[in-house]
């Protein structure tokens, strides 16, 4: 698929009165990607993924991927799902110097460098320019200047460009105002959209410095600009959109007089209504990622369930006790972000919607624990009145012969309802391409 079609056709039905859009699944667990896959073959749309700095990078990422690496992942489950490769948009979020932010800022900005041209050489597409944070020898006393996250992101896009060559047009993303990479580390009372002004101040920067730098062909490949439309989500809470509140940031949008959308970080949670207004207010871009591996998370801990009703002592995966080990033994994902006495800390690691889970599935104790939970279960077999009492979502799908009862598919079929609701609310079926 052509992305920058794909996109610009995008672009333009904000100009219509049939907006549509996509979402972005910021995920790397497998069976999140199948699930997002066979999601997509359902609805005969394309599916977006997409990796962080952080999560991939040249040296690794906490996953310990590099971009090649992260794209043959992803192909690899594609070809197990049979889903089409020319329908996989790959995108890279939030690239800059973020995992190197303590550094000088030269060394950090050469490090970003280097991890975008990564990115490209691996045939990434969508690229999102993000050079907000400070760094090692900026002055923290004060925010960062939209000129200087202006100017580093155009030193980055040159090269993302001069790797590129113009054999496959890469298309941007830019703007920022969203927690970093992996979520705040503080809880918020409040969230407030990005302001009319804060918005064209930074997209006029943009402007101005990138046609200066000579990247005025880039320009028109700018297809999102990053805001905060009113979306976030807490340990414990969700901050719902609320369309009123956005209006003035909306409409501003409009303003800029090219045709763009805004992109929506941290959808997460979001009713289905919420985020098909989101669409129709001109965020066509839904970025979704803890809120699918917490739906993961949900179906282990309802299949141990069922295995420990269905399996004897002595052979159960334990998975959520070999989870919580792990997490303790290893506290550095979750540590920051929890707070209060040892119980409180106990039922946050299970349960939070900020989902620290998603740092410690990958980890060879859990995923052969996980392993060993679905193997029981396809040993045993899941009764029907077991999975209605667990799952019950799930167990209307099996029982209308729209999904098998193997634990596989029972647990991705769980994370396909989230999914159903981005699909819904962007109306994939609305481009034929």
């Amino acid at each position: 698929m052509d992305v920058k079609t794909y996109f610009e056709a995008l672009v333009q039905s904000h100009r219509s009165d049939t907006p549509w859009g996509i979402h972005s699944v910021c995920c790397t667990h497998p069976y999140v990607l199948q699930a997002a896959m066979e999601e997509a073959a359902l609805q005969g749309a394309p599916v977006l993924i997409e990796s962080t700095a952080n999560q991939v990078n040249q040296d690794g990422g906490y996953t310990g991927m590099t971009p090649e690496d992260f794209r043959n992942f992803v192909y690899a489950i594609a070809d197990k799902c049979a889903f089409d490769r020319e329908r996989i948009l790959l995108g890279g979020d939030h690239l800059g110097p973020h995992p190197w932010r303590k550094l000088p800022a030269e060394t950090a900005m050469e490090k970003a460098a280097e991890m975008v041209a990564c990115y490209v050489q691996a045939g990434f597409t969508k690229i999102h320019l993000d050079t907000s944070m400070h760094l090692g020898d900026d002055d923290h006393t004060v925010p960062l200047p939209d000129q200087v996250i202006a100017e580093r992101s155009a030193m980055i896009c040159r090269v993302a460009e001069d790797v590129s060559q113009g054999k496959t047009p890469l298309i941007y993303v830019v703007g920022s105002e969203v927690p970093p990479p992996g979520g705040p580390e503080s809880a918020e009372d409040e969230i407030h959209p990005t302001s009319r002004q804060a918005f064209l101040s930074a997209y006029q920067a943009y402007q101005q410095v990138f046609t200066q730098a000579g990247l005025e062909n880039v320009l028109s490949r700018v297809v999102a600009f990053v805001v905060q439309p009113g979306v976030e989500f807490g340990g414990d809470h969700v901050f719902d959109y609320n369309s009123e509140h956005a209006q003035d940031l909306c409409a501003a949008l409009r303003e800029t007089g090219r045709p763009m959308v805004f992109e929506g970080h941290s959808t997460d949670y979001q009713t289905p209504d919420a985020l098909a207004q989101l669409i129709r207010d001109g965020v066509g871009i839904l970025k979704v990622g803890p809120g699918l591996t917490f739906a993961l998370r949900e179906g282990l801990y309802a299949l141990e369930a069922m295995e420990k009703e269905l399996v004897q002592d002595g052979q159960k995966s334990d998975f959520a006790t070999v989870l919580d080990q792990e997490m303790l033994d290893n506290d550095q994902y979750w540590r920051p972000f929890y707070r209060g006495d040892d119980h409180s800390l106990y039922l946050q690691r299970r349960y939070s919607y900020y989902d620290r889970t998603r740092y410690y599935l990958g980890q060879p104790k859990v995923a052969a624990a996980m392993e060993l939970l679905l193997q029981n279960l396809a040993k045993t077999g899941i009764p029907e009145e077991m999975l209605s009492q667990y799952l019950p979502l799930v167990y209307y799908k099996v029982r209308a012969g729209e999904l098998d009862k193997t634990p596989e598919a029972i647990l991705k079929g769980h994370v396909r309802y989230v999914l159903a609701a981005y699909q819904a609310a962007a109306k994939p079926g609305s481009f034929q391409g």
